[in-house]
């Protein structure tokens, strides 16, 4: 392994770390904190929304445990950005929110989507060395 292959492995776990740290504590958050996050899912208006709820909590938690240790990291990136883009846009509609609100979730929302962008370069391009796909791989 090169100097460079090794920076990079090490680049893209912490990547996959700072990433994984925005979708496992929330998961964790929502799992304690049912009966709290179907009543926001529900003041939203989202149908269903202890269904709902119970798929976000699979999402952050089970597919940001995947992208963590980077196991089938390319499929749990691809499914983390498609779970992000489309909750980004029913929780950070700032088009549709008073000035008091908009403001931060604009910055939410193209936050959300920057993740978003992260998440596909890990589809596209995988975990790096320093993961299970990678030793699985070698």
């Amino acid at each position: 392994m090169t100097s460079s292959t090794s920076t990079q492995n090490i680049m893209t776990l912490v990547g996959r770390a700072l990433i994984a740290l925005l979708f496992v504590p929330a998961g964790i958050s929502k799992l304690t904190g049912f009966a709290g996050t179907v009543g926001y899912i529900a003041s939203k208006g989202v149908p269903v929304p202890e269904l709902c709820a119970a798929i976000a909590i699979g999402a952050e938690l089970g597919l940001g445990l995947l992208l963590l240790v980077g196991f089938q990291a390319r499929w749990a990136a691809l499914g983390l950005a498609l779970f992000t883009f489309v909750i980004t846009f029913i929780f950070h509609n700032f088009w549709a929110m008073e000035a008091a609100q908009k403001m931060m979730n604009q910055q939410a929302f193209f936050k959300n989507i920057a993740v978003v962008g992260g998440l596909l370069v890990i589809a596209a391009f995988g975990p790096g060395g320093y993961s299970v796909d990678g030793k699985r791989r070698a």
